[in-house]
């Protein structure tokens, strides 16, 4: 289709939306899981709120993986 908006433009246009609406979700639960569940103690807490905060994706995956685990064997929350 010259001069318009195809079918395959229009799929990839709705995975790209999708992919970043649900990374945007998954990056705002790991922000309010560190912010409500990580203990107050030392810097931890803002150390990995700053990580999620500049890092988007990367930061909060990271978070979830790495620091969640020890948290909840620590901590059990």
């Amino acid at each position: 289709m010259v001069g318009g908006v195809g079918l395959p433009e229009l799929l990839i246009l709705l995975v790209m939306t999708t992919f970043g609406t649900m990374g945007t979700i998954f990056w705002i639960w790991a922000l309010i899981d560190c912010a409500t569940k990580e203990p107050s103690e030392g810097n931890d807490k803002v150390i990995w709120i700053l990580i999620i905060l500049f890092t988007h994706f990367l930061g909060a995956l990271l978070y979830i993986l790495i620091r969640r685990p020890k948290r909840k064997e620590l901590y059990g929350k």
